[in-house]
């Protein structure tokens, strides 16, 4: 430190202007009572500027003049040579004051692809996100949560960078300054537009003074090679990890905590607000647990000028002053006034407290927009709590001397100066608080009341996660990564995909199932999906919807169908074992599938088969690659080579013979029994079985009850009384309705389980869990292939072990292939219990039974090797074997003998038609796929600049039900316009909406002697609904998808024409490219925008090759030309589906309006068969944005024409047969 500030001093004493300059040397750092020996290895590095006469540190001055400055070109040429070299840079993002700079960093980050650090006042460490796209990550690597990463010391060994890019001075991180400086000796090269020496960790080697935008100029415009990516997915990984464990921890925090505070200010910000940020914690939890944001405000065009970036900045400000809490208020007052926005102001009670009187500059309100003002009260100084100084000094002087603890009300104090004051301490009222803040007119002080010894608490609470996450990561890392020769980096392709029809024998009715006296055999279906990687590893997984769920063996082949087609070929990456939103984000932005729209099952056999594959991959089990650090920890790998598992009981019989079964388990090695209640008609009768079953099993065998919501809340309360002192482990779901469940805990004073509550959970459950923090609500019992898979089953299984509860892992009478899987993944989460504890300083939990006790239902079984469930030879006790269930599933084998059928592709036929309509000829382009024999033919019609090829997924989910053609439109795609009869005459004609209704009529005459169901979208919508309306004797039903009747009204028809043909003239005039940034920056499109396939999307729709065709049907099928079909509408006589985007008013509100027109309410066989659908998670486009539920809807529509259709002929026979 003392030989670099001298170094500088020489420098600048030396430089023009001459002269002299002080030195300050403070030798230890302030508060820190621990004094260190000096040590020689302080001097490491500095051999080769001890050997030479030149400066440690290289000044660069670069003015605009650069370029005709021969000595300074020569330096920069230096550090250009060095960035080029570099092996791992990193770009570091200091404070910056200007809006420009802020793109000018972007820019330069997106051009290096080096990670960044971005520093909260540099305006990008709570950017806007732009898009969605896969692009964004692609693009610019943000490692946002590299300071607590930091925390665990297998990360900090394992970051090391050999060039340093910072731009802008002062970094808020104490760790990332220390991680810095163990990169000496590495270039460090600082950015920075003023002269003055910042080097706090005194090993700058190139101090460059200059604007961002100067250097960013003189960066891009020099070649710098592309590195490998490799340590780029590493660092990807763990900030990845790490950022989703303070979220989660964040969110499962019941209380109004002081990070949580700076996780969501971000809600209060806009493209028309800046940030003031206070300093001590405030600006250090900003720095730390800030996030991101989107805006809705954003089109196509914008994007485009702003070069495309994913995302932008936000103007930060603050004030770190040498008191670091003087004028900090009234700062933010001239801050809001220089910058014309919108200012938000975070600060601390003391920092507030200390400029006072700027609540009287506040109320004078000059010419600036209104404030809002947040201050976190908690009664003093809670930094100093956080540090060192707090565990080597006595409490009372810690609150007298460093707390400054006050009882000064700032409700008061903004109440003498006139000024609005909110007091939250909730997160829903601070949620509340911010955005009405953010609407009204009027400055606002936001005061939060904290506590400092919680806020200490649930600091190191969360860095303790946060450490463990970073652990975690490093292990999956280790484990998973391919080796430095392999190119791909962490990826892997998708090679071959198939799945496999099974049904297996059960030698009794599930327990789930109800009762049918009228059978003696019972079976279990379901489907075994195999994916092949590039590498030739093969994964598999099962998906076996339950009877009692809201999904069937149809609909589940549909979505398999569905992936079949858009999975072959996409790559999965190696870190989705990580379980932390890494398959939920996959599924999003590789598949562009929305989460909420694939089944549980399918969800829960994807992962499976994922999973399976990538252990396969890399050699190792699905255990090692869900927690890694179990190969470090022998001992607890020893401890946790078997499961326990639970015994299932359905109670029918007296309660001698269900005792006696009881006791048959026990013999045989059971430790735990589930008994199913509620299946009798009074609550007494299950008591009596319970009562007399713990009477001959003992109390040392934990008994659970589940009643499966039967009861009502009375007869749960009933059973309550009769079986309380009976020592029962839990109650599993006692009662009919969620709301009473809380009630019962308290008033039965029983423990209870949650089964069928969380089942439907959303993606997020938190929100939903959150409810149930009751201390009586003691297990969760989880069933992956009902909740939706094993990310969503961490998820909430992570939420139960912080709360004290037990997770259960519970199967669903699935094969031993699925069996295998939940073994090793209940194991999983009894690790991650333990670790828990551990952190948490609570006592290690007790084993857990999970709930696997199905595998005594199997009398047949899809795997050719027996299941590792039995009796373990040293503990006496029924148990699971993990390495038994890893070797079934490295070894598994199918016995076809239970497989049905497999599917493994079904081609699309292409084929062109020559068709005349009036005095057009033309060659139609169309594709098919589907069997003929079936009675059920579905016609496509995409919209404006749409292709068939938009349909191909959705006809491939189909195809097993129906046949289904897809059609490219005149002037789309390859169909081509062929015109008759006077060439110039046709050029300048329309194609109007009743030209192309001729058209496709004869192309369905061509295609089907029967009738044909019509599917179209937006334009393709408008050409089904007047097929429907004037042909019904070809039409069997419509589904319209985001379409309209047309205009009522004539100035609007007239307004709308002309809007039409002007865009057409654009596109012919223009071109296409010009047309499309137009058309899509339109509100429409705002879901749109945000799926990560829009930009494939638009490049798909700049592929049409016949500019005049797509003009002259922009013209001619405008709303503003085609007749108007509302009164059509209300003498429909085919079944319409009228289908919307949740997302799209417009449209909502023509899809409402229609459904009143079309007389949905009459008593007729028709009317009965119109049906209104609003798609959730979407917008206009609805088969482009989420089309797993338009590929349902367009199925059960068909199945219902059929059923109708084939009730008229009464054939019960087909109908039967087609319904099953």
């Amino acid at each position: 430190m003392v030989l670099t500030t001298l170094d500088s001093a020489v420098h600048w004493a030396t430089s023009s202007p001459i002269g002299p300059v002080h030195i300050n040397c403070p030798f230890r750092e302030p508060l820190d009572d621990c004094p260190q020996n000096w040590k020689s290895s302080c001097l490491e590095g500095l051999d080769t500027w001890r050997s030479n006469t030149e400066p440690f540190t290289k000044y660069i001055i670069v003015q605009h003049s650069y370029l005709c400055n021969t000595a300074t070109r020569g330096q920069m040429e230096e550090v250009l040579e060095k960035i080029r070299r570099v092996n791992k840079g990193i770009l570091v993002v200091g404070a910056i004051s200007a809006e420009d700079e802020v793109w000018a960093v972007l820019l330069m980050a997106k051009y290096l692809q080096w990670p960044v650090v971005a520093d909260i006042l540099s305006g990008i460490r709570l950017r806007e996100l732009l898009s969605s796209s896969p692009e964004v990550e692609e693009s610019i690597l943000f490692v946002d949560y590299l300071d607590h990463a930091l925390l665990s010391d297998s990360v900090r060994d394992l970051v090391q960078f050999d060039v340093i890019v910072q731009i802008g001075s002062r970094i808020t991180s104490n760790r990332i300054s220390q991680m810095l400086e163990k990169c000496f000796p590495c270039s460090y090269i600082l950015v920075d537009n003023h002269p003055h020496r910042h080097d706090p960790s005194h090993f700058v080697t190139h101090r460059i003074q200059s604007s961002a935008i100067e250097f960013a100029n003189i960066l891009m415009k020099a070649q710098i090679p592309n590195r490998s990516r490799k340590w780029h997915y590493y660092l990807q990984a763990l900030n990845m990890m790490v950022g989703q464990e303070i979220s989660f921890h964040l969110s499962v925090e019941h209380s109004l905590s002081e990070p949580y505070i700076a996780h969501v200010i971000s809600e209060a910000l806009s493209a028309e607000s800046a940030l003031f940020i206070g300093n001590s914690m405030v600006i250090r939890d900003a720095d730390m647990y800030g996030c991101n944001w989107t805006s809705d405000n954003h089109s196509v065009a914008d994007m485009m000028l702003k070069t495309e970036l994913p995302c932008t900045g936000i103007l930060v400000a603050g004030n770190r002053g040498a008191s670091g809490i003087d004028g900090l208020l009234s700062t933010a007052i001239g801050f809001a006034v220089g910058c014309n926005k919108r200012v938000l102001c975070v600060v601390g009670d003391i920092s507030f407290l200390h400029d006072t009187n700027g609540l009287a500059i506040l109320k004078q309100r000059m010419l600036r927009k209104p404030m809002t003002i947040l201050v976190i009260n908690n009664r003093g100084g809670a930094i100093f709590s956080l540090l060192p100084v707090a565990d080597i000094t006595d409490p009372r002087v810690l609150n007298q001397y460093f707390y400054t603890s006050h009882n000064i009300s700032i409700h008061g104090l903004c109440e003498a100066h006139g000024v609005k004051h909110l007091e939250v301490k909730t997160k829903m009222e601070l949620h509340e608080a911010l955005i009405s803040s953010q609407k009204g007119d009027t400055d606002c002080v936001i005061e939060v009341e904290s506590s400092i010894d919680s806020n200490a608490t649930f600091h190191s609470y969360i860095r303790k996660f946060a450490c463990r996450a970073a652990e975690h990561a490093l292990g999956v890392i280790s484990k998973l990564s391919p080796p430095e020769s392999m190119s791909q980096g962490c990826h892997c392709k998708i090679q071959s995909i198939s799945y496999s029809v099974y049904r297996i024998q059960l030698c009794a009715p599930p327990t789930s199932s109800v009762l049918y006296h009228d059978r003696s055999i019972f079976y279990r279906d379901g489907f075994i999906l195999s994916l092949t990687l590039e590498d030739g590893s093969i994964g598999y997984g099962e998906v076996a919807p339950l009877e009692i769920s809201q999904e069937n063996l149809l609909d589940v082949e549909e979505q398999l169908r569905f992936l079949f087609h858009v999975m072959k070929g996409v790559t999965i990456n190696y870190f989705l074992p990580m379980l932390k939103s890494s398959f939920s984000s996959w599924i999003w932005k590789t598949l562009g599938i929305p989460v909420c729209s694939l089944f549980p099952s399918v969800r829960c056999g994807l992962e499976m088969a994922i999973l399976n594959a990538i252990a396969m991959s890399h050699g190792s089990s699905l255990l090692n690659i869900l927690y890694p650090l179990r190969e470090r920890t022998e001992e607890k790998s020893e401890n946790l080579a078997s499961i326990r598992i639970c015994a299932l009981i359905d109670s029918s019989g007296t309660p001698e013979e269900v005792a006696r079964i009881a006791v048959d388990l026990v013999e045989e090695g059971f430790t735990a029994i589930k008994i199913k209640v509620a299946r009798r008609a009074d609550p007494v009768e299950d008591a009596a079985v319970i009562q007399e079953v713990r009477k001959k099993v003992g109390c040392h065998i934990d008994l659970r009850v589940d009643a499966n919501r039967n009861w009502t809340y009375e007869q749960a309360i009933k059973f309550g009384f009769l079986v309380k002192d009976y020592n029962l482990q839990y109650i599993e779901e006692p009662v009919q309705h969620e709301s009473d469940i809380i009630r019962y805990c308290e008033e039965s004073g029983l423990p209870v389980a949650l089964d069928e509550t969380i089942d439907n959970c959303p993606e997020n459950p938190l929100n939903l869990l959150v409810k149930y923090n009751h201390h009586q609500i003691v297990a969760l019992v989880i069933k992956p292939t009902v909740i939706g898979g094993f990310e969503k089953a961490a998820m909430i299984a992570q939420w139960a072990h912080i709360q004290g509860k037990m997770a259960i892992i519970s199967a669903a009478f699935e094969s031993g292939l699925a069996l295998s899987v939940y073994i090793l993944f209940s194991c999983y989460l009894d690790l991650q219990n333990a670790d828990t504890c551990k952190l948490m300083n609570n006592s290690p939990a007790s084993s857990v039974a999970h709930g696997l006790g199905t595998y005594r239902w199997l009398e047949e079984d899809i795997t050719t090797d027996p299941l590792g469930i039995g009796r373990n030879p040293s503990t006496g006790f029924i148990e699971a074997s993990v390495a038994d269930a890893t070797h079934l599933l490295h070894k598994f084998q199918m016995n076809h003998n239970f497989i049905h059928r497999t599917f493994t592709g079904e081609k699309v036929l292409g084929y062109h038609l020559d068709l005349d309509s009036n005095d057009f000829s033309f060659s139609v382009n169309v594709q098919e796929i589907g069997q003929r024999n079936n009675g059920s033919t579905i016609l496509f019609l995409h919209g404006f600049l749409g292709t068939n090829e938009e349909w191909v997924p959705i006809m491939h989910a189909i195809s097993g039900s129906a046949r289904c053609i897809s059609v490219d439109l005149p002037g789309h795609g390859a169909t081509k316009i062929k015109n008759c009869g006077d060439d110039k005459a046709a050029l300048r004609s329309l194609l109007s909406i009743e030209i192309i209704a001729d058209l496709l009529l004869k192309l369905i005459e061509h295609v089907t002697p029967d009738k044909v169901t019509l599917v179209g979208y937006s334009m393709g919508a408008r050409i089904a609904l007047y097929m429907a309306l004037k042909f019904s004797d070809k039409i069997e039903g419509a589904v319209i998808l985001s379409g309209s009747p047309g205009l009522e009204d004539a100035v609007a028809r007239k307004i709308r024409r002309a809007k039409d043909d002007s865009k057409a003239r654009s596109i012919v005039t223009h071109g296409l490219q010009l047309f499309l940034n137009t058309w899509y920056s339109g509100g429409l499109w705002k879901s749109l925008r945000s799926h990560p396939y829009f930009n494939h999307i638009v490049v798909r729709r700049s592929v049409h090759d016949d500019l005049q065709g797509l003009a002259r049907v922009l013209s001619g099928l405008s709303p503003g030309r085609q007749p108007s079909l509302w009164e059509d509408l209300k003498h429909c006589k085919v079944p319409l589906m009228l289908v919307v985007g949740e997302n799209d008013e417009k449209f909502k509100r023509v899809a409402l309006k229609m459904w009143h027109e079309i007389g949905h309410d009459r008593d007729d066989a028709v009317s009965k068969l119109h049906q209104m659908v609003v798609v959730p998670s979407c917008g206009h486009a609805v088969h482009l944005e989420n089309p797993l539920p338009i590929i349902r809807l367009v199925r059960q529509f068909v199945t219902s024409l059929r059923s109708v259709k084939l009730q008229e002929k009464g054939n019960v026979r087909d109908l039967l047969i087609y319904n099953q």
